[in-house]
């Protein structure tokens, strides 16, 4: 697999590039206006050296309407292509605009990562478009202690980001005899999923409801 360790110059069309996606969603039923617009399966490993938590290994794989217009520019491009290289700059910068739509805290304390991924990946998997990065955390976190509580999601739930199950959760096998982890998945409540399914995809929630992050899973690890 070829991974890319540096940006380089991104591109000016930065995102995810929503133009194609609207498009098909306007010819769609009217159900599909409704928050979520695009979904992302999410895959994470857990690894670390030196009796510490050092970083999260991502992989999230866009649906298929979600990965057509970067599918549709990379054309049939070989994988260590220019034109892959580009497109993942393009998605990395996005997700960095987000802080890698990823929280971790430990202690009630919010753990801080580095500003750059150590590497990353956009390659095709059929008619989905995957994106690999590692997610570095600014200062290794050792075992021992209070457990982490780690979620990724779109604070707007335009994006849907969740897990399929806890095997989707790993451990790198360093980390196997030490660790362990648990997939909390939210059930809200009835008024707040018939809100989501009210919004259209121009509508900005409400702020003050944090509307991803109730609907977001938590993973807790903790490591002994």
């Amino acid at each position: 697999m070829l991974l890319y360790n540096t940006f380089g110059r991104c591109c000016a069309r930065l995102g995810w590039r929503w133009g194609v996606l609207f498009s098909l969603l306007s010819l769609a039923s009217p159900s599909v206006w409704a928050h979520p617009h695009s979904f992302i399966d999410i895959q994470t490993t857990v690894e670390g050296e030196n009796d510490t938590i050092t970083w999260l290994r991502m992989h999230w794989t866009m649906d298929p309407i979600t990965s057509a217009d970067l599918l549709y520019d990379a054309g049939k491009a070989k994988s260590d292509s220019e034109i892959w290289k580009k497109l993942a700059a393009e998605v990395m910068a996005n997700v960095l605009g987000q802080r890698y739509f990823t929280e971790i805290y430990r202690d009630n304390a919010a753990v801080k990562f580095q500003p750059l991924p150590t590497e990353y990946h956009l390659s095709r998997q059929g008619n989905k478009a995957v994106l690999e990065f590692v997610l570095p955390l600014a200062h290794p976190q050792p075992l021992k202690g209070a457990p982490l509580q780690i979620s990724t999601y779109d604070p707007t739930y335009f994006v849907d980001m969740s897990y399929q199950d806890k095997n989707a959760v790993r451990l790198a096998p360093v980390l196997a005899e030490h660790c362990k982890t648990a997939l909390f998945t939210p059930k809200p409540s009835a008024d707040l999923r018939s809100y989501a399914l009210s919004l259209d995809k121009a509508d900005a929630p409400d702020e003050d409801l944090a509307l991803g992050k109730q609907f977001a899973q938590q993973i807790t690890l903790e490591c002994h």
